[in-house]
C-alpha cells in the first residue's frame, strides 16, 4: 500500500529529530565520539551509515518473507556485513586517504546498532518504500548530529572547518575560521571532549523538546470579556 502524506511526514520527522539517533536514543556512540574531531571525517562516516541503512532496509524488507525468525539476526548481520564490505572497498578505491584516517570504523559499521535496530525494529515488518525511505532518514538525522559535532570540536580545537576537504575534492583546503595565530583548545579534540560536546547537543535537544511541549500544552489566552450593563426593569 502507498505510503500517505501524513506517515511520509512522520518518518521524515522521527529520522531527523523526534527519534534521532544521535541525541533522542543515544546509540552508536563509538563511531560518534570517536570520529567526530573533525567535520569532514564525521559526515563521510554518516554518509557512509545511510547508504548502508538505506540498502540494507531496502534488502531485508524484500526478503522479510523468507528469512526465518530464529535465524534473523544472523541474516541481517549477514546483509548488512556484505554492503559495508563492498563500501570498504569503494573507499579503498576511491578516497583511499580517507579510507586510511576513517580506519577500522568503516567496517565496524557492520556492528553498529543503530543499522541493526532500524533492520529488526522497521525493515523486517514493513513494506520496502516505507523501510528504504526509513534507513535513509534515520542516517540523515545522524549525519547532521555528527556534522555539528564535528564542526564544534574541530572549530574549538584547531579555529578550522573542513579540515581534510582535500581528500574528498582535490585542491579545496579548511577554512580559517579564528586567524592563524589561534593557539586551539586540546580537549575539545580528546575524548573526553567528544563527551562534554554531545553533552551539550543532547542538552540543547533536551530543553528544545521541554520548551515545545511546554509551549503546545500551554492553554490558549482567552480575550478579557467586557461587562455587560444590567437590563433595565419593567415597568
Amino acid at each position: 500500500m502507498a505510503m500517505n502524506f501524513q506517515h511520509f511526514k512522520g518518518c521524515v520527522r522521527d529520522g531527523l529529530w523526534r527519534h534521532n539517533s544521535g541525541l533522542a536514543q543515544i546509540l552508536g556512540l563509538c563511531p560518534i565520539l570517536a570520529i567526530s574531531t573533525s567535520m569532514v571525517n564525521a559526515v563521510s562516516l554518516g554518509l557512509a551509515t545511510v547508504v548502508v541503512m538505506a540498502i540494507s532496509n531496502l534488502v531485508i524488507s524484500a526478503l522479510r518473507r523468507w528469512i526465518a525468525y530464529e535465524i534473523r539476526i544472523p541474516a541481517f548481520i549477514l546483509i548488512i556485513a556484505a554492503l559495508v564490505t563492498v563500501l570498504d572497498l569503494a573507499f579503498n578505491a576511491y578516497l583511499h586517504s580517507l579510507y586510511l584516517l576513517l580506519g577500522i570504523f568503516i567496517p565496524l559499521i557492520t556492528t553498529n546498532c543503530i543499522v541493526l535496530a532500524r533492520a529488526e525494529a522497521f525493515a523486517a515488518k514493513n513494506g520496502v518504500f516505507e523501510s528504504t525511505l526509513d534507513g535513509i532518514m534515520m542516517g540523515l538525522g545522524l549525519v547532521w548530529v555528527l556534522g555539528l559535532l564535528g564542526a564544534l570540536r574541530e572549530l574549538i580545537s584547531n579555529g578550522t572547518l573542513f579540515s581534510g576537504i582535500d581528500m574528498i575534492v582535490p585542491g579545496l583546503s579548511a577554512i580559517q575560521v579564528f586567524g592563524e595565530d589561534y593557539p586551539g583548545f586540546l580537549l575539545a579534540s580528546l575524548p573526553p571532549g567528544a563527551f562534554f560536546t554531545l553533552a551539550l547537543l543532547v542538552a540543547g535537544f533536551n530543553a528544545i523538546n521541554t520548551h515545545r511541549a511546554a509551549k503546545k500544552a500551554a492553554p490558549a489566552a482567552t480575550p478579557p470579556t467586557t461587562p455587560t450593563a444590567p437590563a433595565p426593569a419593567a415597568d
